[in-house]
């Protein structure tokens, strides 16, 4: 294991830092490293492609393997991921790829969608399980984000 990645573990470990944060582009392997040395449960998406919300959240629902009955919204996509029963793990880390034009197109859908990540993360930090969501988006894209420092 790299050095980065036994860093970002350190971190990830500590779980009264789980938040939203934009991940500074660079390459994500460390950082599946560190989840998956953790044990915990790796979650992917990639919505480079997506401007506007409803394409969004079908690509997070396709793109996580959510169950089902997954309906595409806000509300959905909070339950979902508040209940990983079919994912169980001691902590969690979701990273979205290029949400650029998303965040680009529709600042208050993206924000939105923040505030049910931060939901999220506060319903698993009652359970004491760290959720941890990163963007890897472009730099200086993101400003209203804490930055991932691992250093």
């Amino acid at each position: 294991m790299s050095t980065m990645s036994q860093r970002l573990q350190q971190l990830l470990a500590q779980s009264e830092f789980a938040g939203v944060y934009h991940l500074p582009h660079i390459d994500c392997k460390p950082l599946k490293q560190a989840t998956l040395a953790l044990g915990y449960g790796w979650l992917q998406a990639d919505c480079s492609k997506q401007g506007e919300i409803t394409p969004a959240l079908e690509k997070l629902g396709k793109d996580l393997r959510l169950p089902d009955w997954y309906g595409a919204n806000y509300d959905a996509l909070s339950d979902c991921l508040s209940d990983l029963s079919w994912n169980a793990a001691p902590g969690y880390v979701l990273l979205i790829s290029g949400a650029d034009k998303l965040h680009g197109k529709d600042e208050a859908a993206f924000n939105t969608l923040n505030e049910v990540f931060a939901d999220v993360i506060g319903n698993w930090k009652e359970e004491k399980v760290p959720f941890w969501v990163f963007y890897d988006m472009r730099p200086n894209s993101l400003a209203s984000l804490p930055t991932l420092a691992a250093g």
